[in-house]
């Protein structure tokens, strides 16, 4: 009778005490968990993110190609691959991506790198694919897409553009379809870096964003996702006068009124930032949050922090304020390579709500490296905004599979 009372049972006990109150659930109550953990906010439950979640590491002869231009230790951190999005969410249970976005209004800019001239006209098509290869095919396809008008999803300009979606537009039409076929996913994060550096010695020169392309982005994802399938900073103001205010007087969402949702997050900080809120007060009519310069700004409501380390305390800080946090686990593939688990832990242990990673799953070749929840489960309940409820508790409902050897113990994350 004692090991039934210990582990899951008291987590879920402490959470039927927490939802109903304690003389409910001594009852038994009326709903069941999956219920009581719809009682969750958007705030209180920690998730897996990939950075660069398009990403396909290039070819090995360009990487080769490549070393001896920017250097090999800038091209290992480029030495990474993602599955499709779709997979993502399926098999590795993924709930935040990012994406790197560059404008290409005319058409064309992207669809001649400068790889081709590095691998010596070796008949290497911009995706990196060999005529005849099994991948010539989709690869033809991604060359007339990149030669058509659009918003288009790379890494670097002429060097590194291997992407598993061409444009913005496929990308948010693979996670709203994947959205709808899955209603009770906890909210998905999508976050957009908009790109437009110039970068000396390489021949593409992207183009500057401006208010014009920034409400174009905006409009491409009002055209994927229309009202109730994405939670914009409208939705989270409402009556209020500025975002810190909604969140003090009302909070983030419950689960049961976010599943199946997504949100969107401008990377940007600084001028670009400043220009997506310019006319915009509190971020109204705007379809993206932002990274605000700090807790006090009316636009408050989510930050970039990516280092876990260094700014543990403040990541704890802002967590505890009601604020969403996205934190980085791993940068560069150091940790796939070395194997070391430290950042990682610090970053599931900083109660950053969304954990962002280059490795669901393991390079093995390298180390047994990999960031998972405990048990494989999706969504948890967060470790500092719902510190009362055991780490291991499954708000979603679904399972990437058994943890890696190198996947943090059952139950909260070492601090």
């Amino acid at each position: 009778m004692c090991h039934l009372m210990g582990g899951r049972w008291l987590g879920l006990l402490s959470l039927l005490a927490w939802s109903w109150g304690s003389t409910h659930a001594a009852q038994g109550g009326g709903d069941d968990l999956a219920g009581s953990l719809d009682k969750l906010r958007l705030n209180q439950i920690q998730v897996i993110g990939t950075h660069n979640s398009y990403h396909l590491a290039p070819e090995p002869a360009l990487m080769e190609a490549m070393a001896k231009v920017v250097g090999v230790e800038r091209i290992k951190g480029w030495d990474y691959t993602h599955r499709p999005l779709p997979e993502q969410f399926t098999r590795l249970g993924i709930r935040q991506i990012e994406l790197d976005v560059f404008a290409d209004p005319a058409g064309g800019l992207f669809a001649n790198p400068l790889s081709r001239v590095l691998l010596g006209g070796a008949g290497v098509n911009p995706q990196g694919d060999a005529p005849g290869s099994p991948n010539a095919d989709d690869a033809a396809k991604v060359t007339e897409a990149l030669r058509l008008p659009g918003f288009k999803v790379l890494h670097v300009q002429d060097l590194d553009h291997r992407s598993t979606v061409t444009t913005l537009e496929q990308a948010l039409a693979q996670v709203r379809g994947w959205s709808r076929d899955h209603p009770r996913h906890v909210p998905i994060l999508i976050l957009l870096e908009l790109k437009d550096q110039t970068i000396a010695g390489l021949p593409t020169r992207p183009i500057r964003f401006d208010e014009p392309l920034l409400d174009q982005i905006d409009a491409a994802l009002r055209q994927h996702f229309p009202p109730g399938t994405i939670l914009t900073p409208d939705d989270l103001r409402g009556h209020f006068a500025d975002l810190p205010t909604a969140l003090t007087m009302r909070g983030w969402p419950t689960l049961a009124q976010a599943r199946g949702k997504v949100l969107a997050a401008l990377d940007n900080e600084g001028s670009l930032r400043d220009l997506y809120v310019k006319g915009h007060p509190a971020l109204k009519g705007r379809m993206m949050f932002v990274s605000a310069d700090g807790p006090e700004s009316p636009e408050a409501a989510w930050f970039k922090i990516n280092d876990p380390v260094g700014q543990f305390d403040r990541i704890q800080n802002l967590v505890r304020a009601g604020f969403l946090v996205r934190t980085r686990a791993d940068a560069e593939t150091r940790e796939a390579r070395t194997g070391d688990i430290s950042r990682r832990d610090r970053a599931l242990a900083s109660g950053a709500q969304f954990i962002s990673t280059d490795y669901p799953e393991a390079r093995v070749e390298w180390s047994p490296y990999q960031v998972r929840l405990p048990g494989g489960i999706v969504a948890r309940p967060n470790p500092v905004s719902a510190a009362d409820l055991p780490g291991d508790l499954d708000v979603e409902g679904s399972f990437v599979g058994s943890p890696s050897p190198s996947a943090p113990p059952t139950g909260s994350p070492p601090r």
